[in-house]
């Protein structure tokens, strides 16, 4: 019964909804971590400016929500998750590229290229994937069936 719940709601999700859903999540519990053991802000700095990460926390709270909410929507609908998705890692690379350039957190260029690619350039490429693709057939193999 539990199998086939699954199968059930990886039909209604498809590829790009797995996807929002698994990233949503990913990003609430990552802004719940901040809630209840805050990290240390070396790199930080130009957001903790502005208020604690604990205030920063709920960014990738909301971003998550919504993130995972849009998986749940048709294709085309879903762009609102894909964009929600990128805002926390964007922030968080321009906040570890600014103490690079400003020289109070070295490691930052490192960490700022992880999150533009791990996070934001796997999210620009996920969106781009169609939610069913079929391979391309080859003139030559066309030219032998009928129409």
């Amino acid at each position: 019964m539990a199998c086939r719940a699954v199968r059930q709601t990886r039909k209604t999700l498809g590829r790009r909804g797995t996807f929002l859903l698994v990233l949503g999540v990913g990003k609430t519990c990552w802004g719940l971590s901040f809630l209840f053991s805050p990290p240390s802000p070396h790199g930080l700095e130009l957001l903790t400016r502005w208020c604690s990460l604990r205030h920063w926390a709920w960014l990738w709270i909301i971003c998550g929500i919504v993130t995972a909410g849009s998986a749940f929507l048709r294709v085309g609908r879903d762009r609102y998750g894909f964009l929600a998705a990128l805002a926390p890692p964007t922030v968080w690379a321009i906040a570890y590229t600014a103490a690079v350039v400003s020289g109070t957190y070295s490691r930052g260029l490192w960490v700022a290229i992880w999150y533009l690619t791990s996070h934001v350039g796997v999210i620009m490429w996920a969106s781009t994937v169609p939610e069913h693709s079929v391979p391309h057939v080859p003139r030559s193999a066309r030219k032998g069936r009928e129409p």
